[in-house]
């Protein structure tokens, strides 16, 4: 039996090889930027997943996660690639990260969701990722600021299920302090509450942060990832504690690139109107008049001005596509100011 896991070992490298020496054809011919392959590549691979009509008993995200990190290997072997991410290692979007790119790709911590921004805008990056909302919390206040003070565009996304842990190296009944990001405080407040009502809640940079303290003083837990705790070798005091079972993130991939069409696009605006009855109400109409379906919107203070808003649009499409253009173009008429945040793949939810 070793002799054929051996064999089927060798075929597999054959087979990759052979998929890098493709990839490396394709990259000639067709030009393209970096990321896009990057975000092509993912996009087919979930395609590829999602069409598969015979079982497996490798799951789906599984499969993604295999497929994408020899993606990885075969890009990265033709193309040094650094992305920067909110870190420490093993936050959710350092996560994200590995999702969308696959761990061959060099990976960049930074401190802050503008230092990602920044790093991309230097070029000390590639690209970069920053989550954008949350299916508990709603939009990323920071990601959305920086989309409107910086030019960058969405080169893709990605759909991260957040499942928050409660990791310790100290027993559950001597725990007396919880401390976690904001928003994962947040995302698991009630069963905090109703499990350890006299823990005391301490708001912390990230996740991971949290997880390296908790290894560190006694009477400390984290709520954090599993991947956290693996790296700081504490223990799941209770799993999967957030409120909302169904709890979601959503990542915005960075970068200065325009992605050509895939066929299954999504397309992200930002305009601001006069501030008088029915500009809004009018500029909405543009959508619906080109039947274009918008999956978010979201409102944002316009800086400087007082009661004035820019909105964040999501709709269906890609910005070359007639009916998308035709809506910009009708859009860019009426608006103050109107800026395409990019055109990208729609990414796949591949959550049990």
């Amino acid at each position: 039996m070793q002799r054929e896991i051996d064999d089927i070992d060798q075929e597999l490298l054959r087979l990759i090889d052979q998929r890098q020496r493709c990839v490396h054809q394709l990259c000639e011919h067709d030009g393209g930027g970096l990321v896009g392959r990057v975000a092509n590549a993912a996009s087919r691979i979930d395609q590829l997943i999602k069409a598969r009509t015979d079982s497996s008993s490798i799951s789906q995200s599984d499969q993604s996660n295999l497929l994408r990190h020899v993606s990885s290997v075969c890009l990265q072997a033709l193309h040094q690639m650094r992305t920067a991410y909110l870190g420490p290692m093993d936050s959710y979007s350092h996560l994200a990260a590995l999702k969308f790119f696959g761990d061959a790709t060099t990976m960049t911590p930074v401190a802050s969701i503008p230092a990602v921004f920044e790093a991309v805008a230097r070029g000390d990056a590639l690209t970069g990722i920053v989550p954008i909302e949350n299916s508990t919390d709603g939009r990323v206040v920071d990601t959305l600021g920086m989309f409107v003070r910086s030019d960058m565009q969405i080169c893709g996304e990605v759909l991260l299920p957040i499942h928050h842990n409660l990791l310790s190296k100290t027993p559950r009944a001597e725990i007396t302090e919880v401390h976690s990001k904001p928003q994962a405080l947040s995302q698991c407040r009630g069963w905090l509450a109703s499990q350890l009502p006299d823990a005391r809640l301490v708001e912390i940079s990230s996740t991971a942060a949290a997880a390296k303290l908790a290894s560190e003083k006694h009477g400390v837990a984290a709520v954090a990832s599993i991947e956290a705790g693996r790296r700081y070798n504490l223990d799941v005091i209770d799993a999967n504690i957030e409120d909302n079972p169904n709890n979601v993130t959503r990542f915005a991939v960075l970068g200065k690139e325009q992605l050509g069409s895939t066929g299954d696009d999504k397309t992200a605006l930002l305009f601001q109107v006069s501030h008088q009855p029915g500009a809004l109400a009018d500029a909405m109409t543009v959508f619906k008049k080109q039947s274009l379906n918008l999956t978010w919107i979201e409102s944002f203070p316009a800086p400087e001005t007082k009661n004035e808003y820019l909105f964040f649009v999501e709709l269906t499409g890609h910005r070359d596509d007639r009916a998308v253009r035709s809506a910009i173009d009708t859009l860019q008429k009426s608006t103050q100011r109107l800026t395409i945040l990019g055109s990208y793949p729609r990414a796949v939810d591949d959550s049990p």
